[in-house]
């Protein structure tokens, strides 16, 4: 049982970098980016085709896994901007290009690394800790990585206008920003975070898969929801942007804690998908009930 809770967490974290990547996108421009799922996995075919056929090192392949997924984001930018393809139909033209993309990089439809280096075999073999613990280790060690520079470069005058791009896009053109700019820079990051979880992820479960990215999107929304929910019960709530990136994070792990969960009761794998569904839609309409509950009972107060 514990040993399946420190996978779950350890999956939550490296799940996490993904979850950053649908925030920037679903939450800071308020668009569903498709791209997600395809990107994920082209960050795990990069790194498992760099490592198993070239002999490459598992660090450099990861940076490249994240290229791959920042080119990705890219792409859907300019089917966006240039293109003025609305924003969740840029990104599913993507994600289907991917898959085809995918299976040319790896050839085939899943590259095993069982018998090749990884970035927590390596540290693993330096350090003489466990390789699961090497994981859960790096997975942390990066993500507050990741939220630091997040919260530092949404801080600068970019990153500003970028965030409120999402709030009032007509107010930010008014104020002489480019829009198309701030959203092609967002989804570039907010994929490459996506392609590096993939290739963190792929060398975790030793393999890459050409349908590991499936149902990432929902993933990620669930994360986001979740940490949100669970961010409202904190006194004041999520005010700052950085409380709110590290929800996103806590979300992840809390969602890979359910499933672990659940499966620990007996439940069979092939349902996860549904389980998923149900969680993010109990997510969203949780907080909805209380707060009518609310209302309902401030009305009868009032009227006594």
């Amino acid at each position: 049982m514990l040993v399946a809770f420190q996978g779950a967490i350890t999956q939550g974290i490296l799940w996490g970098l993904l979850v950053l990547g649908v925030y920037i996108t679903f939450r800071l421009l308020d668009i569903p980016d498709m791209t997600v799922d395809g990107a994920f996995a082209l960050g795990g075919a990069t790194v498992a085709v760099l490592v198993v056929n070239y002999g490459v090192d598992p660090a450099l392949a990861t940076v490249v896994g994240m290229l791959a997924g920042g080119v990705a984001g890219a792409v859907t930018g300019i089917l966006t901007t240039v293109f003025e393809i609305p924003a969740i139909l840029a990104g599913i033209l993507t994600q289907i290009s991917l898959w085809s993309i995918n299976l040319r990089i790896m050839g085939k439809s899943n590259t095993p690394l069982l018998t090749s280096d990884t970035i927590f075999s390596k540290i693993s073999d330096f350090t003489g800790i466990p390789q699961s613990t090497a994981t859960l280790i790096v997975g942390a060690i990066l993500v507050v990585l990741v939220i630091c520079v997040l919260y530092w470069f949404f801080g600068t005058e970019i990153g500003s206008a970028l965030r409120a791009t999402g709030n009032n896009e007509h107010m930010i053109r008014a104020l002489g920003q480019n829009t198309n700019n701030t959203k092609m820079l967002a989804l570039i990051i907010a994929n490459a975070l996506v392609g590096l979880s993939g290739g963190l992820i792929c060398q975790s479960q030793k393999y890459a898969d050409i349908g590991m990215g499936t149902g990432a999107i929902v993933i990620g929304l669930a994360a986001i929801v979740i940490g949100e929910v669970l961010g409202r019960l904190l006194p004041g709530g999520l005010t700052k942007f950085g409380s709110r990136l590290a929800a996103a994070i806590v979300g992840s792990v809390v969602y890979f804690l359910i499933r672990a969960i659940v499966l620990q009761l007996g439940m069979d794998a092939n349902d996860m998908k549904l389980l998923s569904a149900i969680i993010v839609a109990l997510a969203l309409c949780i907080p909805v009930v209380i707060e009518k509950h609310r209302l309902r009972r401030s009305y009868t107060r009032g009227d006594e």
